[in-house]
């Protein structure tokens, strides 16, 4: 973890009041608008990115729906994914994690503030009843991502199987889906390095409702996680 490190190190000065902000942010969530939560994430994730090294690059952010109330559906290369996304999305977010990530500090405080949903893989009652909220708070003008590989994929740029169920809330909530395309950012944490590193996110275009109403979620999975591949090869050798 050479680059967390350089992170810390570069961000030392930076780190007790940025820490304890956070902490407040996410013992007080709800006497902060999402607007100013999601503004400190992206400040502190930032001053973290240039810390250690890392470029982020956006592209297709034009692609991003003007109006709230879709979901993102990456591939996942690792911890740093959500971080990537954060740094050129303009419009605040959510996510549905694993319950894990809510043991790792700092992680723990992020999603707390972004109102994150827990699931437990492991209970199928309770990922039922993440999806039905999910469903309700997308419908009511939330944006949410979810990870549709179900885990982290250490296959570097090659997204393994997308999973069905994962399309379930956006079916029922009816919303555009953005595919999201994440390149190279398996190597931020996993490498051992802490060597400048550019990492790519591209949003692609949002399949809206009408387009896939009358699939199956296997096959809205498939092409999603299609669309990501095909982004993936012609741009990760740039």
């Amino acid at each position: 973890m050479k680059r967390i490190m350089v992170m810390v190190l570069r961000n030392l000065y930076r780190i007790p009041y940025l820490w304890i902000k956070l902490c407040w942010y996410a013992s007080h969530v709800d006497k902060y608008t999402e607007e100013q939560r999601y503004a400190l994430l992206k400040k502190i994730d930032h001053a973290a990115n240039t810390g250690g090294n890392l470029n982020v690059q956006g592209y297709g952010v034009e692609n991003i729906p003007k109006e709230n109330g879709f979901m993102f559906y990456p591939n996942h290369q690792g911890l740093y994914d959500v971080l990537a996304i954060m740094e050129c999305c303009p419009v605040p977010f959510s996510v549905v994690a694993k319950k894990e990530v809510f043991q790792v500090p700092f992680l723990k405080q992020v999603f707390t503030c972004m109102k994150a949903f827990m699931i437990d893989r492991e209970d199928i009652k309770q990922s039922m009843q993440v999806i039905i909220n999910v469903t309700k708070e997308v419908k009511n003008g939330r944006n949410y991502l979810i990870f549709a590989e179900g885990t982290r994929n250490k296959d570097k740029n090659n997204p393994h199987e997308f999973k069905g169920g994962s399309f379930k809330a956006a079916m029922r909530a009816k919303c555009p889906i953005v595919p999201v395309a994440l390149i190279d950012s398996y190597k931020s944490f996993d490498t051992g390095s802490a060597k400048p590193l550019t990492v790519q996110v591209h949003f692609l275009e949002p399949i809206p409702y009408e387009e896939y109403k009358d699939m199956k979620s296997t096959e809205i999975a498939e092409e999603v996680r299609s669309r990501i591949t095909d982004t993936i090869k012609k741009y990760e050798n740039n």
